[in-house]
C-alpha cells in the first residue's frame, strides 16, 4: 500500500457526534431558544464593545460566568486552554503567537465563524479571567435538502472548572444560537482518546453516529 494511503487511514479515527432529533428529550429543554443576537459581523463592533457586551451571563456551580465574543487580547488565554491536555500540549505553543493571530483575523473577517470565550465575573462586574472558549461555524450544504448545519470546535474549559456546568452552558448557548439561525444539525468531532468528552456530549444528547477521519497535510 502506498505510504500516502497508509497515512490517510487512521488506526482509530475520531468520533463524529450529531444530536438526537428534536423530538427526543433534550437536556437543553429549559435553555432559552432565542439567545441574545450575535454582535459581530466583520467591522461592525469594536474589540472594546465585544469585551464588555455579554452574549449570556449565568450562574453555574463554579460561580458566575459570561460568554462574549473573543478579542485579540484573549488569544494568549485561549491558546493556554487549548494546550491544557495531553493532546493539546503537543500541538500548541504560545512562543509564537503570529499564526494564531492570522487565524483569528481570518475567523473574525468571516461572518459565518465565531470565536467565543467564557470569563469569570468577579465581584464588581469587572472583566474576569478567560476560563473557557469554543468556535462556532455555520455551514451551508446541498445534502438534507439544502440544510444548514453548525459545527462546534475547540471546546475548552479550565481544568479547575470542569464538571461544574460551564461546558453545558456553552454548548447550550451554541445549540440555541444554531436553532435561531435555522440550522437543522449540529456536528463536532472529538478524539477517540477523550472518553470524558464522549460522555459529556452523549449526556447532552449527541450521538456517535459517524466515523470521522482526518488527513495531516
Amino acid at each position: 500500500m502506498p505510504a500516502f494511503v497508509r497515512r490517510a487511514i487512521p488506526r482509530k479515527p475520531p468520533l463524529t457526534f450529531c444530536p438526537l432529533s428534536r423530538n427526543a428529550r433534550s437536556p437543553f429543554a429549559g435553555f432559552p431558544q432565542t439567545p441574545p443576537q450575535i454582535l459581530c459581523q466583520a467591522g461592525q463592533v469594536t474589540d472594546t464593545q465585544r469585551a464588555v457586551t455579554p452574549l449570556l451571563t449565568a450562574d453555574v456551580d463554579g460561580g458566575t460566568f459570561r460568554l462574549r465574543h473573543a478579542t485579540p487580547a484573549d488569544l494568549p488565554a485561549m491558546v493556554q486552554l487549548l494546550a491544557d491536555d495531553a493532546l493539546g500540549a503537543g500541538r500548541e505553543t504560545a512562543q509564537d503567537m503570529e499564526p494564531y493571530q492570522r487565524a483569528f483575523d481570518a475567523i473574525d473577517a468571516d461572518p459565518a465563524h465565531f470565536l467565543i470565550v467564557g470569563e469569570a465575573v468577579p465581584v464588581g462586574d469587572q472583566a474576569g479571567p478567560v476560563v473557557a472558549t469554543f468556535q462556532l461555524s455555520f455551514l451551508p450544504g446541498i445534502s438534507r435538502q439544502g440544510a444548514w448545519r453548525s459545527q462546534l470546535e475547540g471546546v475548552r474549559v479550565a481544568a479547575s472548572l470542569r464538571g461544574q456546568g460551564l461546558g453545558k452552558l456553552m454548548v447550550g448557548w451554541a445549540v440555541a444560537e444554531s436553532r435561531r439561525r435555522g440550522c437543522t444539525l449540529m456536528q463536532l468531532t472529538t478524539h477517540h482518546s477523550r472518553s470524558a468528552a464522549h460522555r459529556f456530549y452523549e449526556q447532552l444528547g449527541f450521538e456517535a453516529s459517524h466515523v470521522g477521519m482526518k488527513l495531516t497535510l
